[in-house]
């Protein structure tokens, strides 16, 4: 196993930590644990990436592992944000949707021997919601640290990142759709 895809492994093991440090509330700053956690995780996704391309180190075990490692990773966050108020359901519903519309869709393409890349609006996306995440940790750690107008601002800064994430989810659906609409229609 090479360097990327024991990076893209060492990411899909530090999903249950994550997972452990957002629900173990006697420790102190579990949140922030949590936070330190995902941050490492996202950042092997980044350097896996990297290290593969530039070494020529592209495998098909990768090509399947570095995405699904990246979908746990973000799905289990966001599911934790239900509970922790941090995002109404909806959003979530809505985000994980796309995920599925965008697998599903790889997977009928795949079938066909299409490789349907990631796209500038998906890497948008991506990036958009990470930073969303990781701000939406440190804000729950932080917030009651705050001032009350402290709190308003960090609470609208959240809120405006959801949104931005939101659309870009929903902007990169539509045009994965749009651009694939000849493999949907196929596909009946």
């Amino acid at each position: 196993m090479n360097l990327p895809n024991k990076l893209t492994m060492l990411r899909i093991l530090m999903i249950p930590v994550f997972m452990v440090f957002i629900e173990l509330n006697s420790l102190p700053n579990h949140i922030l644990w949590a936070f330190v956690v995902f941050v490492l995780a996202s950042l092997t996704d980044m350097l896996d990436g990297k290290i593969a391309r530039k070494y020529n180190l592209v495998t098909d075990f990768g090509k399947f592992m570095d995405p699904l490692a990246d979908k746990i990773l973000v799905t289990a966050a966001l599911i934790y944000f239900i509970p922790l108020r941090l995002a109404p359901a909806w959003i979530v519903i809505l985000i994980l949707a796309r995920e599925f519309l965008v697998t599903s869709l790889r997977l009928i393409a795949s079938g066909k021997g299409i490789v349907i890349a990631a796209d500038k609006w998906g890497k948008y996306k991506t990036a958009t919601t990470m930073v969303w995440i990781c701000y939406a940790l440190l804000m729950t750690n932080f917030i009651d640290t705050m001032s009350i107008g402290m709190q308003s601002v960090c609470t609208g800064i959240h809120i405006a990142l959801m949104i931005l994430s939101l659309a870009l989810t929903l902007l990169s659906g539509f045009n994965y759709l749009w651009k694939n609409r000849a493999l949907i229609a196929q596909a009946k």
